[in-house]
């Protein structure tokens, strides 16, 4: 597969400045390219490695400066139109239509005639996998649930009963929807055996709306009563756990290990960082921003940046930081003081 370069500025709307009739056969790093690729940057902070390519052409912003004589292809965002030649050069896989011999289909269940079932998956008594469906060996999917179409369920990825996927939604490896949650009364006398933790029935389901993504052995539990929802649109990362009756706004971002407690509300556009905590039955704004490794213990208003243990606007908490950092110098200063006063007391 090749284009020149002119077709690929045309097919994301970019414009090229220089040889627009290089052959592009590849995209590839800026440290890895050569005259037949094409690379991209978008971050300063690989500068050298632009200055220093090999790479026939180099997707850029609009006001990126540009070292005479080099070919490139200009573009308003060039992080997104280096995903789009990117997915022109990797296509989505297409699906083979048909069920694998040692697919398990059971009575009931309604498998569009354009979706591949691949061998060792199962489909649960009454489910439905839509049109052009792909799942892949190892993939369960439980009785009465539903997954949509043109969706990619990869290896071992689950789906519990009665839960839902929607349209054009990808599970990477050991995702689960529809897992218990974590649910569980303390009972003191245990009927007479002494004391217990009482498992609290999951009845809830789990949902999945339209153009999601969970990543790998990320977690979306079903709900106690009523459902957990992953809204339109949401990209979840690798081993994210979102608990029971969480709902999780549309386009919002949740990177590798975030935890969302029960009930919580996501509103739209959120990006929560690596690792961000959430306790319970709390309201995160539409466009808030939660740091990295901040642990949130209460409502964060819209469009607001939070960050820190506990997360507190950035701002303060950057002050916060500075101010750690300078306290080996103040308690010893301190100390110096203390036996300064010492001193003059016994001077006395």
């Amino acid at each position: 597969m090749h284009f020149s370069l002119a077709e690929l500025a045309e097919r994301v709307g970019g414009r090229v400045e220089g040889d627009g009739s290089i052959r592009v056969e590849r995209v590839m790093p800026l440290e890895d390219a050569g005259p037949s690729d094409v690379s991209f940057f978008a971050n300063r902070k690989y500068a050298a490695e632009f200055a220093a390519t090999r790479a026939g052409a180099v997707i850029v912003g609009e006001d990126e400066a540009v070292a005479p004589g080099r070919t490139v292809l200009r573009a308003g965002n060039a992080y997104l139109a280096f995903a789009r030649v990117s997915t022109l050069f990797h296509p989505p896989r297409e699906p083979v239509p048909e069920i694998g011999s040692r697919a398990v289909v059971s009575e009931g269940a309604v498998v569009d005639p354009s979706a591949e079932i691949q061998d060792l998956a199962y489909v649960g008594r009454g489910a439905v996998v839509g049109a052009r469906t792909i799942l892949f060996p190892g993939v369960v999917v439980g009785d009465g649930a539903r997954i949509g179409d043109d969706c990619i369920l990869h290896p071992n990825v689950v789906v519990r009963e009665h839960c839902v996927v929607g349209n054009r939604c990808i599970l990477q490896p050991g995702a689960v929807v529809g897992g218990d949650g974590f649910g569980f009364a303390f009972d003191m006398e245990g009927e007479g055996s002494g004391p217990r933790h009482f498992k609290v029935p999951q009845s809830g389901i789990a949902e999945l709306e339209d153009d999601v993504e969970l990543g790998a052995n990320a977690c979306v539990d079903r709900a106690t009563l009523g459902r957990t929802v992953v809204r339109k649109g949401a990209k979840i990362d690798d081993l994210v756990m979102i608990a029971h009756n969480v709902d999780f706004g549309p386009l919002s971002l949740a990177a590798a290990q975030v935890g969302i407690s029960g009930s919580t509300k996501v509103g739209m556009g959120a990006i929560l960082g690596g690792q961000v905590g959430i306790v319970g039955h709390l309201d995160i704004g539409d466009g808030a921003r939660l740091g990295a490794q901040s642990g949130v213990m209460n409502d964060i208003p819209a469009g607001e940046t939070h960050s820190g243990y506990p997360a507190t606007q950035h701002k303060d908490w950057l002050r916060e930081v500075a101010a750690t950092r300078a306290l080996p110098a103040l308690v010893k200063r301190i100390r110096e003081l203390e036996k300064a006063i010492k001193k003059l007391q016994e001077e006395r």
